[in-house]
């Protein structure tokens, strides 16, 4: 699966997402149709390519535009790894297709929370994530 996406590069602040397949059965015990699925305002899945970040300023000096060496742009790096299992806002979300799998390019902003395997101690191994 990762192999047909070796080639892709994600941009910015935008997260690349295999969608989990739902149950297509409530709590009920109603089976509902695919594209009731389709709509629901909240998805989960996992997070496959993680862009950069957050672009800012290599520099803060005024006169850095004008200059010939200009150094590369820095990043705020996103909060999501790759690995995670992300619930997300499907209306944000765009569907791509890779091959014969289906992935959804999200924001960032997008995404409500992750489950990640490795869970921090405390407080100081947050920061460090």
């Amino acid at each position: 699966m990762m192999d047909s996406l070796k080639n892709i590069v994600v941009i910015g602040d935008r997260v690349l997402i295999k969608p989990l397949e739902g149950s297509n059965k409530t709590t009920g015990g109603l089976y509902l149709p695919p594209s009731v699925q389709e709509h629901d305002a909240v998805h989960t899945g996992i997070v496959m390519r993680v862009g950069p970040g957050y672009p800012i300023p290599a520099n803060s000096d005024p006169d850095s535009l004008f200059k010939e060496n200009q150094e590369s742009v820095n990043y705020v790096p996103l909060q999501v790894k790759e690995g995670d299992e992300a619930l997300y806002l499907h209306a944000n979300g765009h569907e791509i297709q890779v091959g014969a799998e289906r992935y959804v390019i999200v924001s960032q902003n997008a995404i409500l929370l992750v489950l990640r395997n490795q869970v921090p101690n405390g407080i100081s191994e947050i920061e460090n994530l």
